[in-house]
């Protein structure tokens, strides 16, 4: 019920940080999806809000090179914080940029991570064709470290055969079990064919603060 209040809004962009300086004071809750380049992230943002020009997307991996935070436009916006702030971010690992480039968005990821305190849940998107990688699971340990909770999300699910997804789904809940900062449950979506979007949006709802929210709108009626 509540992710239907939450994504039956407009979804806005509000600002693109291609460095920490640039980040936007500290607000709402914040949840960041990851993954490496070309996992999907942007893809799946569009999907999520129904705004398929939201988030750019590409083909080209490392066409994300900063942080770039949405909002959703629910009533009470405009006279206190935005319910949530979903942030993209730039891919890690491969990316076709200099290398420069990628080293200093890559410590972007890394430094944005560990030390954002409104930043709640990190949805850490892994390719369903590909599994877990090194990249993933450096992030994982740091995530581990930092203790930043972070779920798994399968992106292009739609892409192995039913019992390839399945295996790839016990596989990765088993690499996850012993990390303090992992979130158990796994989600499978295809941004392509809206699969795994209804659990995708439950988990982000969740993690807004619906007492805070609820009692402002009050507030606003009574006015």
């Amino acid at each position: 019920m509540r992710a239907n209040a939450l994504f039956s809004h407009p979804w806005r962009f509000v600002t693109s940080a291609p460095n920490l300086a640039a980040l936007p004071r500290e607000g709402p809750v914040e949840v960041a999806f990851a993954g490496r380049s070309n996992v999907g992230k942007s893809s799946l943002i569009n999907a999520l809000t129904g705004q398929k020009d939201l988030a750019r997307t590409s083909k080209t991996p490392g066409r994300t090179q900063a942080l770039n935070f949405f909002v959703p436009d629910m009533p009470g916006a405009q006279t206190g914080e935005p319910a949530i702030a979903l942030v993209d971010m730039p891919g890690y690992g491969f990316a076709k940029a200099p290398k420069e480039k990628v080293a200093d968005w890559t410590a972007l990821i890394h430094d944005y991570l560990r030390g954002r305190a409104t930043l709640r849940r990190v949805f850490l998107l892994i390719d369903a064709r590909h599994g877990l990688k090194a990249a993933d699971l450096t992030v994982m340990k740091e995530l581990d470290v930092a203790a930043v909770t972070y779920q798994i999300v399968l992106t292009k699910a739609d892409k192995p055969k039913p019992g390839q997804l399945a295996r790839l789904i016990e596989a990765t809940g088993e690499a996850i079990a012993r990390r303090p900062a992992a979130f158990p449950q796994i989600i499978a979506t295809s941004s392509l064919r809206g699969e795994g979007l209804e659990e995708l949006k439950d988990a982000v709802a969740s993690l807004v603060d619906w007492q805070g929210r609820e009692a402002l709108l009050e507030t606003e009626r009574l006015d």
